[in-house]
This record gives C-alpha cells, sequence and structure tokens, in this order.
C-alpha cells in the first residue's frame, strides 16, 4: 500500500476517534458565527444592557438546570473537591474567577464593539484569537507547536493584518476581545476535574458577580419590549450556554492551540453573512485573507493530526 494511502487512513481514523470533541468545537463556533444577526436586531439597546440581560438570563437557567436537575452531578463534583489538596482547590478557584472576568469583559466588549463600531471588527478579533491562543498556549502552557503549525500562524498573521490596513481602531478594539477569550481559552486547560456544564454555571456566576455593582448602578435609557426579552432568551440559551458547554468539553479531548484555530469558523461565516445577508461589499484583498486563514487552518489541523499519528505509531513500536 503507497505511504500516502497510509497516511491518508491513518488520518480519518485519527479525526474519527476524536470525532465528538472536534463536532462539539465546530458547532460551538458555527453557532457564535450567526450571533452577528441577532445582536444586529438589537442596535437600539445599549451593550450594557444586552450583556446584563444575557448573563443574569444565562446564570438563572444554569442555577435551575444544576440545582433542580442535576442535583446527584452537583453532590458528586462537591465531594470531589473537597477530597483534592488545597493547593489544587486554590488552583480551580482561581482559575474559575479568572474565567468569569475574562468572560464578562469579552461579552462586553463583543456587543459594544459589534453595535457601536463595526462588525468587521469582531470578525477580525476572532481572527486574531486563534494566533494569540496558540501562542499564549506555547508560552504559559508549554504545549508544543511543530514546523508546519508554525508555518500556519504565519499565514494567519498575514492575513489578519492585510484585513487590519487603514483599519487601526478596528485592529485595537479586535486586539482587546481577542486577549479575553485567548486567556478564557487557556485558563480551561487547567480546569479539567470537575463536571463541565457546573464549570460553566460556576464562571458565569462569577461574571454576574463582577457585573452586578455596574447592573445595580446602571440607569438604563430604553423601555424594554417583549420583542427585546424574546431575543436575550434566545442569546442566553443558543448564543451563550450551549456553545459555552460545547466549546469547554472539546477542550477535554484537545489542546487549546487545536481549539482556538476553530474560532475561525466565527469570522468566516461572519463573512459569508456580510456577503449574502447584509448585502456588504467584500474586497478582493478582504477575499484573498479570508483564502489564506482557511489554508492556515488546513495546514495546521493536517499537521496536528498526522503528529498524532506519528506518536501513536512510535508508542506501537
Amino acid at each position: 500500500m503507497p505511504i500516502f494511502e497510509i497516511h491518508l487512513q491513518a488520518y480519518f481514523k485519527s479525526v474519527t476517534m476524536n470525532s465528538k470533541y472536534y463536532i462539539a468545537v465546530i458547532t460551538a463556533f458555527s453557532i457564535w458565527g450567526f450571533f452577528s444577526v441577532v445582536l444586529k436586531s438589537l442596535d437600539d439597546f445599549t451593550a450594557f444592557e444586552i450583556l446584563s440581560y444575557r448573563t443574569l438570563g444565562s446564570v438563572v437557567i444554569m442555577l435551575f438546570v444544576t440545582l433542580v436537575l442535576r442535583p446527584k452531578a452537583l453532590k458528586s463534583n462537591l465531594n470531589l473537591f473537597k477530597t483534592l489538596g488545597k493547593i489544587d482547590k486554590r488552583r480551580i478557584i482561581i482559575v474559575n474567577i479568572l474565567s468569569g472576568l475574562f468572560l464578562a469583559l469579552n461579552w462586553y466588549i463583543f456587543i459594544y464593539v459589534m453595535n457601536n463600531v463595526s462588525v468587521s471588527a469582531t470578525s477580525l478579533a476572532y481572527l486574531i484569537c486563534p494566533i494569540l491562543t496558540m501562542v499564549l498556549a506555547y508560552l504559559i502552557l508549554k504545549e508544543k507547536l511543530l514546523k508546519l503549525q508554525w508555518v500556519a500562524v504565519i499565514l494567519s498573521l498575514i492575513g489578519c493584518l492585510l484585513l487590519s490596513i487603514g483599519n487601526m481602531t478596528d485592529l485595537f478594539y479586535s486586539m482587546i476581545i481577542a486577549l479575553t477569550y485567548a486567556l478564557y481559552l487557556v485558563l480551561q486547560r487547567k480546569n479539567q476535574e470537575l463536571d463541565r456544564f457546573i464549570v460553566l454555571t460556576c464562571q458565569v456566576f462569577f461574571a454576574v458577580i463582577f457585573l452586578l455593582p455596574f447592573i445595580v448602578t446602571y440607569d438604563a435609557p430604553n423601555e424594554k419590549t417583549p420583542f427585546f426579552y424574546g431575543m436575550l432568551a434566545l442569546i442566553a440559551v443558543v448564543f451563550t450556554i450551549i456553545p459555552m458547554f460545547l466549546n469547554i468539553y472539546a477542550l477535554r479531548g484537545l489542546n487549546s492551540s487545536v481549539v482556538g484555530v476553530f474560532i475561525y469558523l466565527n469570522p468566516l461565516i461572519n463573512f459569508m453573512l456580510a456577503i449574502f445577508y447584509f448585502n456588504e461589499n467584500i474586497s478582493v484583498l478582504e477575499a484573498i485573507c479570508y483564502v489564506l486563514i482557511v489554508i492556515s487552518i488546513v495546514i495546521f489541523n493536517f499537521a496536528a493530526i498526522k503528529n498524532r499519528i506519528n506518536r501513536r505509531r512510535a508508542a506501537h513500536i
């Protein structure tokens, strides 16, 4: 059998073995790709109003599910937490408090930029985010990147830099959005012991705690309508709880650098929506940049899967 065919069969076998994690991360970022459609329908409301109701609605639903529908899981996880050493307990608490903080910052800045700066700035943010995630994973978690993966990083960086030409304001906001979410993703690799849904509930709860002083004192300028509440319920369940759960679930089986690469699905879907839904004009340069990014995704994941196959072969021998 030719070497190429052997590698191809091994490639698909590796993908199949980790298919549930890949499906989870692809679904999560695909859902977020359509978030702009809902957010743009709430242009009349401020970013903080949307954020406040999003976090409050999400935490109420998640606490109900955890306390009422999953009491056994909650009890077993509390017992597991009690058995951990002091260092592990401290690490879990700090990681989840920081995760809540980064979530609150990321959600607020994202909504503000979407409704007050530009849709393209949010798209650029999630083009930059995988690069930052890979670099942070390399620096903080010591996750190794292969030479071919560094090629993918460089291609992505070139694409992002080309997209930022003439849009330095967009680049500034995009960097903040990207950094907050990249830090969140990297933290989750050190947050593997407890139930994924319970962990996410704690993180959203901490996000609410951070926002509560501002929520209490905020004087909302707009009267809330049934449409507003309906959209926020949709955002809380479909665009917050479900993709966040899928995201941290995927991190159980995939490196944060691999998960970070799939963030590209978000802006790529936005790119398609901009053309076919919002009827925005896309330049040839922007199209070339997105093609470069797609190529970088393929290269990065091919390198990761090929490396995994080679390690398994070496271990078997």
